[in-house]
């Protein structure tokens, strides 16, 4: 199982995504994501995000806050265990990303955008401010959400 991490940036009212239209052979290809990637053997949850953060915008956040584990079962890339966090900043992004198009997006139009059948469920859920949740996505060999359980 992949571990990984995934961030939603907010700053005045905004959700800093990447459109992922960059790289090749890419599972998120037109998606629009949140900020994070793959943890090396080494790291921590957080470190792991710190530094996507850092290498993929240019933003350093101080208000890290874990706000749950998503298990996603996707049977044609491998599963996945990715610890969800939000932050806040008041800086810009000072730099390009190889992998997507990073852009400002009004937090009530984010549901609007094409994403992940499963980030429509789970994106709800940090807007109430629970503290933490679990959730399980399992998709389908073509990548559509077949089913998920939310704990806590």
């Amino acid at each position: 199982m992949r571990l990984t991490t995934l961030c939603y940036i907010e700053k005045d009212g905004c959700y800093l995504l990447m459109h992922r239209i960059r790289k090749q052979q890419d599972e998120n290809a037109g998606k629009w994501i949140g900020i994070g990637g793959h943890m090396k053997e080494e790291e921590s949850p957080e470190e792991c995000v710190r530094r996507e953060i850092l290498e993929e915008t240019g933003l350093t956040v101080e208000d890290l806050k874990l706000r749950g584990i998503l298990t996603f079962i996707l049977p044609a890339w491998g599963n996945e265990l990715t610890f969800l966090y939000t932050a806040s900043t008041n800086e810009e992004v000072s730099r390009e990303c190889s992998e997507g198009v990073l852009k400002w997006i009004p937090i009530d139009e984010v549901m609007d955008l094409p994403l992940w059948e499963g980030d429509r469920v789970f994106l709800p859920l940090l807007k109430e401010e629970k503290d933490f949740f679990s959730m399980k996505l399992i998709y389908d060999e073509e990548g559509h959400l077949q089913q998920y359980r939310t704990e806590v």
